[in-house]
């Protein structure tokens, strides 16, 4: 902390304050700026585990990797853990994130009980329900342009050493999503709790329901971080909507067991051919070294660079996570698919855990709604962020919401009726009056 502050202090006061660090799970582009950061190496930690209370106290930049390897010993997880193992506790509370969990316990700010928030005036306060409950309902969603959080307070919840996974194949996206309806609504399937939910669309006539379950029975388990790649392990042949395939994993590899292969992604390098996968090191399968050759193409336009040579357009890219709600998600996965060229797209049902209020992400309490993910590129339109534009659009069409960790194309007026503009620009004078940390509008859509 003492090093946090003097950081700060250090910059100077016309400059912005941002943070320092190695790594970043953003997919938007940002202005360079050559101010050193804030100092948060001392703030990468588990402070403490209370296993009969079921909380932790974690360090704002403590990785989800290192958060459930303090956890698990204990029983016990987080009750949301986002896919990427470098996604840190404070990104996702400040940045949302979502998981498998997600239709039981919402959204990772959900399960925070308070924190310590460093804001734009240099002081570190303490937001809960009771302190400052305006800076505490307005932090999710506001990706440290109201402050950074240096320590959150956080449930966690029970589990088992194993995970059972029925993989059910559907062969109408309307199939799918009603079987999807009744699991959120019920809490479980043929009379069987089901404890994590999602699923994937490889087409509008192939699509599947990944159906998990706690598990305490010892038995053989697979393994997803060698040669086997888990995305193609769910794919099966059944005749009949609702056809099940079972396996079986840790808890450990069951809560990473999108990250060796950045859900599909890493087939953009060549990490799914068998005899390069052969001797790509095992510790090198894992997204964050997929998102450094991503940086390095950014760089240097590599990818770019390849399609001009072949004689093909520059292609924009369309990284993107969005809400709908359920009854109009078949709506729009088939305008995606009849639309967009990418495939596969991951689902992960939501439900807010409670009635509380979270005004720059709002989405009603006591509704399920749809996150559909798509990470790819498609050839560029007649104007920048043509695709992604449709998609926004589309998406504020059927009343839902787009998460701002990548491109974002929309006007002043359109993102503060979305993102609680009015809301945010109240709590922004009170906690950062000088405007020393960036704006929500021009950090997200700005790109600064």
């Amino acid at each position: 902390m003492q090093r946090l502050l003097a950081s700060y202090r250090a910059i100077p006061q016309d400059a912005t304050v941002r943070l320092a660090k190695p790594t970043s799970n953003l997919f938007r582009a940002r202005a360079k700026t050559r101010t050193k950061g804030l100092d948060t190496s001392g703030l990468t930690n588990v402070i403490a585990v209370d296993a009969e209370a079921r909380t932790a106290d974690v360090a704002g930049m403590c990785t989800y990797e290192d958060l459930v390897a303090a956890t698990l010993p204990h029983g016990l997880s987080p009750l949301v853990v986002p896919q990427l193992k470098t996604i840190t506790l404070g990104g996702a509370v400040t940045g949302l994130g979502i998981e498998s969990a997600s239709f039981r316990n919402g959204l990772p700010h959900e399960s925070v009980l308070e924190m310590d928030v460093l804001t734009g005036t240099g002081d570190v306060v303490r937001a809960s329900p009771d302190e400052n409950p305006d800076l505490f309902r307005a932090f999710p969603n506001s990706y440290g342009t109201l402050g950074y959080s240096v320590r959150l307070k956080i449930e966690l919840e029970p589990v088992k050493p194993f995970v059972a996974l029925r993989h059910l194949r559907f062969h109408s996206l309307s199939a799918l999503v009603e079987a999807m309806d009744r699991i959120v609504e019920t809490g479980g399937l043929n009379g069987e709790p089901v404890d994590y939910l999602d699923g994937v669309v490889f087409s509008a006539e192939e699509s599947y329901l990944c159906v998990g379950q706690r598990s305490a029975t010892p038995g053989p388990v697979s393994d997803y971080t060698g040669k086997q790649i888990y995305y193609r392990s769910i794919q099966h042949d059944g005749p009949t909507d609702g056809a099940e395939k079972h396996d079986r994993l840790t808890i450990h590899d069951y809560l990473w067991r999108w990250d060796t292969d950045w859900f599909w992604c890493s087939r953009a390098f060549g990490a799914q051919n068998p005899r390069i996968r052969r001797w790509w090191p095992r510790r090198y399968r894992r997204s964050s070294v997929y998102w450094k050759l991503i940086g390095y193409d950014r760089r240097f336009g590599i990818a770019d660079r390849i399609e001009k040579r072949n004689g093909r357009p520059p292609r924009e890219r369309v990284v993107q996570d969005i809400e709908v709600p359920i009854e109009r998600t078949v709506e729009f996965l088939q305008w995606f698919l009849d639309t967009v060229p990418i495939e596969p797209i991951w689902l992960c049902p939501l439900r807010l855990r409670d009635d509380r209020d979270w005004p720059l992400y709002p989405i009603r309490p006591h509704h399920t709604y749809v996150n559909v993910g798509f990470w790819s590129s498609v050839p560029v339109g007649p104007e920048e962020g043509y695709t992604n534009r449709m998609i926004e659009r589309k998406v504020s069409d059927l009343d839902g919401h787009k998460s701002l960790y990548s491109d974002a194309y929309y006007s002043p007026e359109e993102f503060d009726s979305l993102y609680g503009g009015e809301t945010y620009k109240t709590v922004k004078k009170t906690y950062d009056p000088d405007s020393r940390f960036l704006d929500l509008y021009g950090k997200a859509v700005g790109r600064q």
